[in-house]
């Protein structure tokens, strides 16, 4: 049980990826707090989580609002403690939109949640690590997307490579105050978040699938919990700052 009496934030939990990464800690201990905009998602997930070692605590919110990215964190704390580790695993699609295609409302969506959303949660949550003896972890979720240009549109690839400076920006500016803070970019990840989209660029996601030819199959959830948690643990202690590419090797081409 590696998170026994260790609370942690995921965001964007009622579903893929972070619905993964929120059971994994919960069967090592952590007391969870799940983060998303279905409360009815996180309540059947808390229900998944009874009997565990750990447990999970819903807490429904948009992570695009400054006020809830804010309080998330105070509400770990009042939970808990204190904030061990946070995931920011919320976020969106571009429709593989060309920066043509490109409209001032597709941007501002994808920002706010994958960009802003995350900055003004990590900013609290170092706040308040900073005044723990024990530091923290943050784990950011970005994708290839956030090492190469040539797998989403604009809008998407730019937020992720901001989040992918940001991490090592953290990483460096707190790693002699014990907090470290690593990102993990997935590749083709089987979640809702590619049946979400509805406005598909054809053009743009033609230009996008040329090179995918050597992709094997999807890969799961689990294989990005499974890194969350190595990452979340001492077994990773001296990792800080770290890109970590998960894609089954497809950036290899």
């Amino acid at each position: 049980m590696r998170f026994t009496g260790k609370t942690a934030i995921v965001t964007g939990a009622s579903s893929g990826m972070g619905h993964a990464i929120a059971l994994d800690f919960a069967k090592e201990g952590a007391t969870v707090i799940a983060v998303a905009r279905r409360k009815e998602r996180l309540e059947a997930l808390a229900k998944e989580a009874e009997g565990m070692e750990g447990k999970i605590i819903p807490f429904a919110g948009d992570i695009t609002s400054k006020e809830l990215a804010e309080s998330m964190i105070d509400f770990a704390v009042k939970q808990g403690g204190k904030i061990d580790i946070l995931v920011n695993n919320a976020g969106v699609m571009d429709e593989f939109k060309p920066i043509d295609e490109l409209t001032d409302e597709l941007w501002d969506k994808v920002m706010d949640t994958n960009l802003n959303g995350p900055v003004m949660s990590m900013r609290k949550a170092v706040r308040v690590m900073l005044k723990q003896e024990t530091g923290g972890n943050i784990i950011n979720i970005a994708s290839i997307g956030g090492v190469c240009g040539a797998r989403a549109g604009v809008a998407y690839t730019a937020s992720k490579h901001a989040i992918v400076g940001i991490t090592k920006n953290i990483a460096f500016m707190y790693a002699k105050r014990g907090i470290r803070c690593n990102v993990i970019c997935p590749g083709g990840i089987e979640t809702e978040v590619m049946n979400s989209q509805t406005d598909i660029s054809e053009s743009g996601m033609a230009r996008v699938m040329e090179g995918l030819d050597i992709s094997i199959a999807p890969g799961k959830a689990r294989d990005i919990s499974a890194t969350a948690l190595f990452l979340a643990s001492e077994d990773s202690k001296f990792i800080n700052g770290a890109t970590v590419v998960v894609d089954g090797g497809v950036s290899c081409n």
